[in-house]
């Protein structure tokens, strides 16, 4: 009976929950879900060309704008950040799931956060999800050791209340090993603290840079996602370029969010040529707009 009972809980992890589950499963934070979905075109072993996107996408609230507006773009490689899973305010849907399924591109998920303010029975998650065509070779959770005690529950400020945003969980990069054209492509899908004044993302950069340390010095890599530069984005800009990264951006820093400047980026480092990228400030799925980019093997 034990045995029927924990493959039941497997069988449903490895779906996803289109509804959310009835009950508090047991859930790693530290180990991402692979969602492989049906219909997905295989990569082009010829092509040389990658279509990026990258993507704060507010929750997922928005879905069919969101979705519509990807599938249109038709990437190769996702990223995505703000990603729900099982949340009441985004329609209790496996926000990454339903995009995949969309897109028709294969999905890892990482948890970031549970949102406590739909208590322990009903959990909510959200975190990131990378979307992509590509092989998938591994998925990983960096899971800062720098963090903001800002989200911690607290006893003076109730938990039910979603404005107060009591959460368990912490920052995280999904880490993905990719295959590209037969060779290694490492993603980093990274949202950095948005508290600070800069200070607590700087430092979970330099862990984003000590965990690449790990792979051979020529591997391509990209760095992505919404790494909260409001403080001082040109820093951030510089401080990657001494890494060997561009910025799919070029050397502007563009506003990538309705109110808050520079937030979003694609950074490059490896045998690429590159497309400067695109800002999408009429799409309104978000209070983020979308960075496009396409990448060119040399």
């Amino acid at each position: 009976m034990k045995l029927l009972v924990c493959l039941g809980v497997f069988l449903s992890l490895a779906a996803g929950f289109s509804q959310g589950p009835s009950s508090a499963p047991t859930i790693d934070f530290d180990q991402p879900r692979e969602i492989k979905v049906d219909g997905v075109v295989p990569e082009d072993e010829q092509a040389r060309t990658l279509r990026l996107a990258n993507w704060n996408i507010d929750h997922g609230s928005n879905l069919k704008v969101i979705a519509s507006e990807l599938q249109e773009d038709a990437p190769d490689l996702c990223l995505l950040q703000e990603v729900d899973w099982n949340a009441m305010r985004s329609g209790k849907l496996d926000v990454a799931q339903a995009i995949g399924r969309q897109l028709h591109l294969n999905v890892s998920y990482a948890i970031e956060f549970q949102e406590l303010s739909q208590g322990k029975d009903k959990p909510a998650y959200i975190g990131q999800a990378t979307l992509t065509r590509l092989p998938i070779r591994r998925s990983r959770v960096l899971r800062f050791k720098k963090q903001s005690n800002f989200w911690r529950p607290n006893g003076l400020l109730p938990s039910s209340v979603p404005f107060m945003q009591r959460r368990l969980g912490s920052r995280v990069a999904l880490v993905t090993d990719l295959e590209f054209h037969g060779k290694l492509l490492v993603v980093y899908n990274a949202h950095l603290e948005s508290r600070s004044m800069g200070m607590i993302q700087a430092a979970q950069i330099d862990e984003m840079l000590a965990d690449l340390k790990q792979y051979p010095p020529d591997t391509a890599v990209i760095i992505g996602g919404d790494l909260n530069s409001k403080y001082f984005p040109s820093i951030f800009l510089r401080k990657l370029e001494r890494e060997g990264f561009h910025s799919a951006l070029g050397e502007q820093v563009r506003r990538t969010h309705a109110i808050a400047m520079a937030l979003d980026w694609i950074f490059v480092r490896g045998p690429f040529k590159w497309q400067d990228g695109t800002v999408r400030r009429d799409v309104k799925g978000s209070d983020h707009y979308p960075i496009y980019a396409q990448l060119q093997l040399e």
